[in-house]
């Protein structure tokens, strides 16, 4: 059965597990120093999304290119159309449960970037509301985008900027 990334999945209780296994993976061959948290929509008990094991490395300045070679060695596909000046982004596909699975991995050295990541995560589980009309957005994106990620991405981007916003200040 192949996945459909677009598609609206409820929460599985897996997903901490799945990512502890991922983990797990990555402190075998990433430098023992790097901070490994799990973010996105698996990240956040109760809130469903497309399924997607979403994971954020922090490291030094001077360890982002050795690390990039580390992961492509490792099998992690590194898409230069979706990363930017302040995080690198990666993904690979895993196989759970004759499942396909997919892991994005965003690598930053940025403080400001990791912590809008772990920020919004805390904020999420926090907030039930802001979760469930998050949910909501998700959905609806999964419905209108049919396969199109410009159109999902579209579809979140106010919600995810202003939360953003208050999950940082709320952080501090």
């Amino acid at each position: 059965m192949k996945y459909n990334k677009y598609k609206y999945q409820k929460y599985d209780k897996n997903y901490p597990r799945l990512f502890s296994k991922e983990k797990s993976r990555l402190k075998k061959f990433l430098p023992k120093e790097v901070i490994i948290e799990h973010v996105g929509s698996s990240s956040v008990p109760g809130l469903g999304g497309k399924g997607i094991i979403d994971i954020v490395v922090f490291c030094k300045r001077n360890q982002i290119a050795g690390i990039m070679k580390l992961l492509t060695n490792n099998k992690y596909e590194y898409n230069p159309n979706t990363a930017d000046d302040k995080r690198k982004f990666f993904s690979r596909r895993v196989l759970h449960k004759e499942k396909e699975r997919r892991v994005h991995l965003h690598l930053t050295s940025n403080k400001e970037t990791f912590n809008s990541f772990i920020a919004f995560r805390y904020y999420l589980i926090k907030h039930n509301d802001v979760r469930n009309e998050y949910a909501k957005i998700k959905k609806e994106g999964s419905k209108i985008s049919r396969g199109n990620k410009e159109k999902y991405n579209e579809q979140k981007m106010d919600f995810l900027t202003e939360t953003a916003k208050k999950a940082i200040l709320e952080l501090k």
